[in-house]
């Protein structure tokens, strides 16, 4: 085993945190990984983040390398989402538009709203939650309906 994960890990494994390539290349990525994944621990999609923001912030403050790494890579957690999908949470969701829109036009997705639909109200959305870059979270406003994404807004605990 060691053998052979010394010869593969290198290409198969996505652990390096030296991003700066892509970077440079202009190139945008947008991360999402399901809070109830049973899978993968969603602490590792984390842990990664917080490398890649650990690397950028090599001799200099987390809040500059933080902005620095958000201005080409964004990591969403979503709540109640399974492995790639599905899940009793909103877990509808277009990050292939969030994206496009990044790259095509400059603007970065600061959220991306998910839905969910139960089969017994036939498709139609029940609850929407913004999906925030981490490290900030999703915060009630304190008025409105609680099922809608728009009496919620982005920020760090």
């Amino acid at each position: 085993f060691d053998r052979s994960e010394s010869r593969v890990a290198p290409i198969l494994n996505a652990t390096n945190p030296d991003l700066r390539a892509f970077q440079r290349r202009g190139g945008k990525l947008l991360q999402y990984h399901g809070w109830s994944d049973p899978l993968i621990a969603p602490q590792n999609s984390i842990d990664y983040y917080e490398s890649v923001v650990s690397f950028f912030a090599a001799n200099r403050n987390r809040t500059g390398a933080l902005r620095d790494v958000q201005s080409f890579y964004r990591l969403y957690m979503v709540p109640g989402m399974g492995h790639c999908g599905g899940g009793p949470g909103p877990t509808a969701f277009d990050m292939q538009a969030a994206l496009e829109k990044w790259v095509e036009q400059g603007t970065p997705p600061e959220s991306v709203v998910t839905t969910r639909s139960l089969g017994v109200l036939n498709g139609v959305v029940d609850r929407s939650r913004p999906l925030c870059p981490y490290p900030k979270v999703a915060v009630y406003k304190g008025e409105g309906d609680t099922n809608d994404a728009v009496n919620f807004t982005c920020r760090e605990r």
